[in-house]
């Protein structure tokens, strides 16, 4: 196809993280960049507050566009009062951001990149989109999507540990400590962190395999 469209109200918006979040990237199968789109009612937050930055202070440049509406930026302590039709470009990621709208429905595109890398679609994005899944109990649905999401990038933390958590919700409890197993191997100060209070794990904590 030549080209495709898409407007925001054909999304529906998925609530997660205390976000209203429109997946964008997904809907059009952009694979080249980042880019979603987040909106919010006048006091909400519209841009998490966040970093880019990994370990290493390397990770995306940022840029938001202020479609609908009206967002205060906070970036690095210094307002940005962003109306319709602004621009804010991140070249830092170290630089921590967030935004709040300022007028009921605002509307923030978010596009971002590492300069001289390819991209790759971020394991949060599949979370995200279970989101709609959990919260209807949808377990299989859910795995579905992580193993997508594995398919694409293997041994992600992450990924794996919302699956060990799907796993067992359904009693998969075998399946569920091996796969909690190879994400505390890759992450193991985020997976600990991640599972301290996580009752989704409760069925594991008993046997006498659980890594924890």
């Amino acid at each position: 196809m030549a080209f495709r469209t898409l407007r925001i109200d054909e999304l529906d918006p998925i609530e997660v993280a205390g976000l209203r979040w429109h997946p964008v990237r997904h809907a059009l199968g952009v694979r080249g960049f980042g880019v979603n789109a987040y909106s919010a009612a006048a006091g909400e937050d519209v841009v998490e507050e966040h970093t880019e930055a990994d370990d290493d202070g390397r990770g995306h440049q940022e840029m938001y566009v202020v479609l609908t509406g009206h967002a205060r930026f906070d970036i690095d302590g210094e307002e940005v009062e962003a109306p319709a039709g602004t621009f804010v470009f991140l070249p830092d990621p170290s630089s921590r951001r967030h935004a709040v709208a300022r007028e009921d429905g605002t509307t923030v595109l978010a596009l971002g990149g590492e300069p001289g890398v390819p991209y790759e679609v971020s394991a949060w994005e599949w979370r995200f989109r279970a989101q709609p899944h959990i919260d209807a109990q949808e377990w299989e649905k859910g795995i579905a999507l992580m193993q997508d999401g594995l398919a694409a990038r293997p041994g992600d933390a992450s990924l794996l540990y919302n699956l060990a958590c799907f796993e067992a919700n359904l009693g998969r409890l075998d399946d569920a400590t091996a796969h909690l197993q190879g994400a505390l191997d890759a992450e193991p100060e985020n997976v600990r962190e991640w599972a301290a209070n996580d009752s989704d794990l409760d069925p594991l904590r008993e046997r006498v395999d659980y890594p924890l």
